[in-house]
């Protein structure tokens, strides 16, 4: 497939990944540039050093390198879906610059890409499952009684109750949990922001 085609599925696939998929999902301005920036650059990059005699090979480190360094480096957090939502950008851009092959093999692996995140970040998968931190007002050190306080506050199924300190000066406890919500929850709480106003995530 000539290369100006594959750029333009590029363009099509990525603004599709960006606008179609990751904003009206988690509404985060600032990555969106982020996103556009990655692909638009990598396939640049990639593209004009697969012409030269530097080779693709070095053109994928040096991309991979600086996303990388972008996400060890970054100034905001950033939550596991929106580094595989960069890795995403990052592997359409690449595609795009590769050329070569069948001529629908390119365009597949986007397609590809694209359905893998639609279902893997899909709200509706897995949605009765949630994880927090909680900062709790007294110090329980044992681990049954922990979960067994975190369920009542929670009114849930507790999967896994991480314990990150203990302060017996202060008596608090700061906790990583994931939990499950009970069938119906989900629902009812849509119901309730839904009537009082609220925004809901």
């Amino acid at each position: 497939m000539p290369q100006p085609a594959l750029f333009a599925i590029d363009i099509v696939a990525v603004i599709l990944l960006v606008f179609g998929l990751y904003f009206p999902r988690h509404r985060r301005r600032d990555l969106v540039a982020a996103y556009l920036g990655v692909n638009v650059g990598v396939m640049a990059v990639a593209s004009s050093l697969s012409t030269s005699s530097a080779g693709t090979g070095l053109g994928l480190g040096l991309a991979l390198f600086g996303v990388l360094s972008i996400i060890r480096l970054r100034s905001t957090e950033l939550d596991q879906h929106e580094v595989a939502y960069y890795f995403c950008a990052l592997a359409l851009g690449i595609l795009s610059a590769l050329g070569g092959g069948a001529a629908w093999h390119i365009p597949a692996m986007m397609a590809l890409i694209l359905l893998v995140m639609f279902v893997g970040d899909h709200p509706r998968l897995f949605r009765s499952y949630r994880r927090q931190s909680m900062l709790l007002d007294s110090a329980i050190t044992d681990q049954v009684a922990l979960v067994a306080h975190l369920e009542q506050l929670l009114g849930a199924r507790v999967h896994s109750a991480a314990t990150q300190r203990i302060d017996l000066v202060n008596d608090t406890t700061l906790v990583d949990v994931r939990y499950s919500l009970p069938a119906g929850a989900g629902a009812a709480l849509r119901v309730a922001t839904t009537t009082t106003g609220g925004v809901r995530r």
